[in-house]
């Protein structure tokens, strides 16, 4: 494992060898969502995320333990790069996130060394400080979401994860008023697994959690306090929220706290990709907006 200077997120490194295990492990400690994989020459070759980690165990029907379950089994070898040479550096990153849908540019030397990465966290934050007052939440919320109950069963939240290939689910009430949220990252910070890291794990255990805790439901799991902000707010206050509580997505209500979608830092990447083009434009036309 290896720990380079970055850009502002901290890289961890493993060898496609690896374990799944050791990579949990490294994810606990530095409160990481990716690993990026490399080979014996410092040249990047794929990306393992939380939601690679949470797909492949819910489908993995064997009874190894995960520390006998390679990188190399379930990292994504579709990594995007970006030379550190790069002009307007954040923005050529925005433009690649949104383009293709991803959550992290790696960044390498001209010779294709790793040198950091870019993840969408850092994005967010840069807007939240530099695209002050500019768009509104409503302007780039997402009204179409997935919701479950707090009666719904842990392996029923997980599937809904997994199906619709999101990150996070908003959980209502039965007035269908937003009440929590659940992740990837509350079912592995909450796992016995990620809790004590022990090796007798097995792939058909940890997700969703242990064998006892297949009865829980996700009111089991969420707080009592949840983080909104109203459609009418500054897009850059969203990605402010994000920052400070070290979350990617903010349910949108209204001033009754009705739900009405969902801000989340891909909304702020769309919206940082779209920035500078819009600005360009305004200047050409002063009628644009």
């Amino acid at each position: 494992m290896t720990k380079f200077v970055t850009y502002t997120t901290p890289v961890i490194t493993l060898g496609s060898e690896n374990s799944i295990h050791e990579t949990i492990s490294l994810m606990k400690k530095n409160d990481i969502k990716r690993i990026v994989v490399i080979n014996d020459v410092n040249i990047p070759v794929g990306i393992v995320t939380e939601r690679d980690i949470g797909k492949f165990l819910e489908s993995d029907r064997t009874t190894r333990t995960l520390d006998k379950i390679t990188l190399n089994e379930i990292m994504s070898r579709h990594i995007i790069t970006i030379t550190n040479d790069q002009e307007e550096l954040l923005v050529q990153c925005a433009i690649r996130m949104d383009a293709f849908q991803i959550s992290s540019i790696v960044v390498v030397d001209n010779d294709g060394e790793l040198i950091g990465i870019v993840t969408k966290s850092d994005l967010v934050k840069s807007f939240s400080t530099s695209f002050r007052g500019i768009y509104k939440v409503k302007n780039y919320m997402n009204t179409k979401m997935i919701t479950c109950r707090k009666s719904d069963s842990l392996p029923f939240a997980l599937s809904a994860l997994n199906k619709n290939m999101i990150s996070r689910l908003v959980v209502t009430d039965n007035d269908g008023k937003p009440v929590g949220v659940i992740s990837y990252d509350t079912f592995l910070k909450n796992s016995e697994y990620f809790k004590f890291g022990t090796r007798t794990e097995t792939a058909l255990e940890y997700l969703p959690l242990k064998t006892s805790a297949k009865e829980l439901q996700v009111g089991d799991l969420i707080g009592d306090e949840l983080l909104t902000i109203e459609s009418e707010e500054d897009l850059a206050k969203a990605a402010k929220l994000m920052t400070q509580y070290k979350i990617s997505g903010v349910p949108v209500v209204d001033h009754r706290g009705n739900l009405e979608g969902m801000i989340s830092a891909t909304d702020v990447i769309h919206a940082y990709h779209e920035v500078k083009v819009h600005a360009v434009m305004q200047k050409q036309d002063p009628h644009f907006t």
